[in-house]
């Protein structure tokens, strides 16, 4: 409502401004009631002294905003975000890389494009963990299970040899998507051919769309277990 109300007056958009509230939690805040104050009195500088604002040299502005970039972006923030792991760090420094060679706003875009292709990854590479006792394989999910991980699964499943066991865990997800239910009602229809014998647990209740698979047989079998 700010920025449009901002916007339809002629004014610039009314942000968030990381500088400004960095700024503001240095200086000691603990309470949004400091946010409230710090906004009423740029409000009031604004009315009362605009010239006294415009005589405010750039390099003093220049000087806080290196500032506090450097605190934003410390050798310790970096250190940080190199322990928790490279589907963290590789995203930060690629943005924090992009910003600079470019500008701030296509830096901050390759950096969300950058954040959603390795959280894709992840979830692709870590969602089912097979373990193997003889001849008997536990396959679980570990996450919610959606398209994106379709292909996964459909290896996994293709590497089980055959005259095997396996019982397919689905109590840790919280969704499973429709076209994963496809994929495991395939499974079922052609392990018998290789010999193997399929268990199904907390799998049937999840899925995204209620419309059975052909011939209902995902659903039917899931009922009788």
């Amino acid at each position: 409502i700010g920025n449009i109300i901002s916007g339809l007056i002629g004014g610039l958009p009314i942000t968030s401004v990381v500088v400004r509230t960095s700024a503001n939690v240095y200086a000691g805040a603990q309470t949004w009631r400091s946010a409230f104050f710090h906004g009423v009195l740029l409000m009031a500088a604004v009315f009362l002294a605009p010239g006294l604002l415009n005589r405010t040299p750039l390099a003093c502005l220049a000087a806080i905003l290196i500032l506090i970039g450097f605190k934003l972006a410390s050798p310790d923030v970096f250190c940080s975000m190199y322990r928790s792991g490279k589907d963290q760090f590789l995203p930060f420094l690629l943005t924090v890389l992009a910003i600079i060679f470019t500008d701030l706003l296509i830096g901050v875009v390759i950096g969300m494009f950058l954040g959603v292709f390795f959280v894709i990854r992840m979830n692709h590479h870590a969602a089912v963990t097979v373990v193997r006792q003889d001849n008997d394989f536990l396959m679980r999910f570990n996450r919610d299970m959606t398209f994106v991980n379709k292909t996964e699964l459909k290896r996994r499943l293709r590497e089980l040899p055959g005259n095997s066991s396996v019982m397919i865990d689905g109590s840790r997800a919280l969704f499973i998507d429709h076209d994963i239910g496809e994929v495991l009602n395939d499974f079922q229809h052609s392990a018998p051919y290789r010999g193997i014998r399929v268990q199904m647990k907390h799998v049937e209740t999840k899925t995204v769309d209620s419309r059975k698979g052909p011939n209902g047989r995902l659903q039917e079998t899931a009922a009788r277990q």
